[in-house]
């Protein structure tokens, strides 16, 4: 991942998608907890989605890094980092970019598989429309290209879901005989 310069005020917005609620490690969670209860035709897809997000705060946690790597602590400071730095040093914490730290309490189960698909396919387009508002905020093309990247996965995540949805939308109207 390639990073052009050191940019804490772009890292602060950034860690939204390490920490936030429509962050990465909200949606592996989301995904990976959602399958045991789900019908086996869709179990595959939220294992295989669950586990890429997992890569995908990889790619976050490593760009949050370089941006900051190499920072000052007046830079952290002036970029509004200041009460990150002296709660957990230059490491990396589950908080979103306001600095609120990560809860389970975002995550759904609803114990229907329609209800949490549809909340997996919101998920996936609000982490696109946080994308997009990061790849407006930085000119950094190097961090671009890598959003870019991460947004059209979320595309592909929503597409996925939403094609499940009528996947298990016929399941349900199939006669079940016990």
């Amino acid at each position: 991942m390639k990073v052009s310069k050191c940019d804490p005020r772009l890292a602060k917005y950034l860690i939204e998608q390490y920490g936030g609620a429509d962050g990465e490690l909200a949606a592996a969670l989301r995904y990976l907890n959602q399958r045991y209860t789900i019908p086996d035709k869709v179990i595959g897809l939220l294992t295989d989605i669950g586990t890429e997000e997992f890569a995908h705060l990889e790619m976050i946690a490593t760009m949050v890094y370089k941006l900051t790597k190499d920072a000052t602590v007046e830079q952290m400071e002036a970029a509004g980092l200041g009460g990150h730095l002296v709660d957990h040093g230059f490491d990396l914490y589950y908080h979103n970019a306001a600095g609120n730290p990560f809860t389970v309490a975002c995550l759904t189960a609803k114990g229907d598989p329609i209800a949490n698909l549809y909340e997996d396919i919101a998920a996936e387009e609000k982490a696109r429309a946080t994308y997009q508002w990061l790849i407006d905020i930085t000119d950094d093309a190097d961090i671009q290209d890598g959003l870019r990247f991460l947004r059209e996965r979320e595309v592909i995540h929503a597409l996925r879901f939403r094609e499940a949805v009528e996947m298990l939308k016929g399941y349900q109207e199939e006669k079940k005989v016990f």
